[in-house]
């Protein structure tokens, strides 16, 4: 009966609605046509790559007590009836057809990637997110590092990038290292459709925090009421080789992420603290899976209905991020058309670097003054231990607070990571990266990726952007060929409908994967119940958002988070 009158206020819905975008109907409208199109992704754009070059894998034993339970280290379990979906070494799904995924080599270096971030990318003035804060910048880095990783390939030859004449690049030629090779993959696949896996779990699970393999976890794990490791100064230890905090991830660290891991642990202790008063016969262990198990839902939650709704303020996603919060953990888990797992697509629209800025400003909380000014790279690495002990949480999540991201938007990428030096590998152009690996990966480009997601594709270059100066920029790079036009290029110069932070091409991805993570997931659906997480627990999360978190772990905060109704939106100054 649901169904039907689902189907029938969205047929009604269409007919009222003729052919105007979702985006410029009021909520009650545009929330149907939102839904429909979700409806339809979920038949038309979810693929199982596991179907490509299968090869066998000794199955799991049966699920014990705690496996049925509690969130596992590898993500094994998770669906119990196939317990490897959405594991870590798990492949990364498509939400493109297979056969649309493989690879031009003979145009995979056209144009230039260099030449694409040069031309386009370069940030020649930094265009700030007025509607964000820099929180909402750490905040997207802190949970890709929970949700994917394809790992290094150093056993490859690089890629050699094609150089002007006039490039100022410091090595000739430009190098780029290849995407790891897919391990589970037989040698000598006849198959031409390219897979990859996954380091991390699939799950949103917070394996940016407790790891996704067993030594890890124990790194991270005090072995004492279920809580995780801080020093006597409640930040978190650090390793001493790389002078980097110890956490579940680590990698591309900064200053934002350190905040971020300290903050969320902080809370999983607290958590503990909770049920330990509680629960006072359980276990270390018990304990460890019961905080994790909340810890993890309140970050989705704060992801769900806070980050989203302050990147994209347009009031049919808030309604409707808001609304599939409270929908989906009353539902049971349902992969739709494929097993669980990210897609390259994904991946592929999350690529929001621009959010980033070159600049830093760290200023007093007691008064609002500035105290000190630094670039990106001397936030990043060891500095961020620096700051973490030079200021306090409430100067640095204060600074955080006031200062704006940058927009998702071309002319944008931070100057830093076209010309990115790290110490243990070679130094990369970023952008130049981002635009090769979608290539790599056999990601569409913008006008087929378009067509293969149920939108219009472009005739002409003009029906890209309002921008006449970046129309005829993108038209020389390539060459007059609207075809060519790579994915991140298209999403970055798309008009933004009103409130939007991306564009609304990447959302369509974002609709369909964003619900998929919670319906999949029988931690936030089948088994999102008292039994699993206790009434305290569910409590927990319901009673709980960013902005009291930074109460509870930065009482000095309360009286500024207060005034905000989203705390990644920008802070009163003082």
């Amino acid at each position: 009966m649901a169904n039907f009158l689902s189907n029938t206020f969205g047929r009604l819905t269409g007919f009222l609605t003729g052919g105007t975008p979702w985006f410029k109907l009021p909520p009650l409208l545009g929330l149907p046509k939102v839904f429909s199109i979700r409806k339809k992704m979920r038949s038309d754009n979810l693929y199982d790559t596991g179907k490509i070059d299968p090869i066998e894998v000794p199955p799991l034993g049966k699920p014990g007590e705690r496996e049925r339970a509690s969130r596992t280290v590898d993500g094994t379990y998770n669906d119990l009836e196939q317990p490897r979906m959405g594991s870590a070494g798990a492949r990364f799904g498509r939400n493109v057809p297979l056969d649309r995924t493989t690879v031009d080599s003979a145009a995979l270096l056209t144009p230039s990637p260099r030449t694409v971030s040069l031309e386009l990318m370069t940030r020649e003035q930094f265009q700030p997110a007025e509607s964000l804060n820099l929180l909402a910048a750490a905040w997207i880095q802190f949970e890709v590092h929970d949700w994917m990783s394809h790992g290094n390939n150093d056993k490859d030859m690089p890629f050699e990038i094609p150089l002007a004449d006039d490039d100022p690049w410091p090595e000739r030629p430009m190098q780029i290292r290849r995407t790891r090779h897919d391990p589970t993959r037989r040698p000598g696949s006849p198959s031409p459709i390219p897979t990859y896996s996954n380091t991390e779990t699939h799950w949103w699970d917070g394996s940016q925090i407790y790891g996704s393999d067993l030594e890890t976890q124990i790194k991270v794990r005090l072995g004492v009421d279920g809580k995780l490791k801080l020093g006597s100064d409640n930040l978190l230890p650090v390793d001493p080789h790389s002078g980097i905090e110890v956490s579940g991830v680590t990698g591309n660290w900064w200053v934002g992420l350190a905040m971020l891991h300290t903050l969320f642990t902080l809370e999983h202790n607290a958590i503990c603290d909770r049920l330990k008063s509680e629960f006072k016969t359980w276990t270390d262990q018990e304990l460890f899976d019961r905080a994790r198990l909340i810890n993890a839902a309140l970050i989705a939650k704060i992801h769900t209905v806070e980050w989203t709704c302050a990147i994209i303020a347009h009031p049919t996603v808030v309604r409707g991020m808001n609304a599939n919060w409270e929908i989906i953990r009353k539902s049971k888990a349902d992969h739709h058309a494929a097993p669980y797992s990210i897609t390259e697509e994904f991946v592929a629209v999350y690529r929001m670097h621009p959010l980033m800025p070159d600049d830093f400003t760290f200023r007093s909380f007691s008064n609002g003054t500035i105290v000190e000014e630094r670039s990106q790279p001397d936030i990043s690495s060891a500095h961020a231990r620096e700051l973490m002990t030079k200021f306090s949480m409430s100067d640095l999540f204060y600074s955080f607070g006031v200062m704006h991201p940058g927009a998702i938007r071309l002319h944008n990428y931070p100057r830093f990571l076209q010309l990115l030096v790290r110490a243990d590998a070679p130094t990369i152009d970023l952008a130049a990266v981002d635009i090769l690996r979608d290539r790599e990966r056999g990601v569409p480009r913008y006008n087929e990726f378009r067509k293969l997601i149920d939108k219009e594709p472009l005739k002409k270059f003009e029906e890209l952007s309002s921008n006449k100066d970046w129309v005829e920029e993108i038209r020389r790079v390539y060459n007059g060929d609207i075809n060519k036009v790579d994915l991140m290029v298209g999403l970055y110069a798309e008009d933004l409908p009103e409130g939007f932070g991306f564009s609304e091409t990447a959302f369509r991805i974002f609709i369909l994967m964003a619900s998929r993570r919670l319906q999949s997931d029988r931690f936030f659906t089948t088994d999102y119940n008292e039994k699993t997480y206790t009434k305290t627990g569910l409590a927990w999360i319901e009673d709980n958002n960013m902005r009291t978190v930074l109460r509870r772990h930065i009482p000095a905060l309360g009286p500024v988070v207060d005034k905000v109704d989203n705390a990644f939106k920008p802070w009163p100054k003082k």
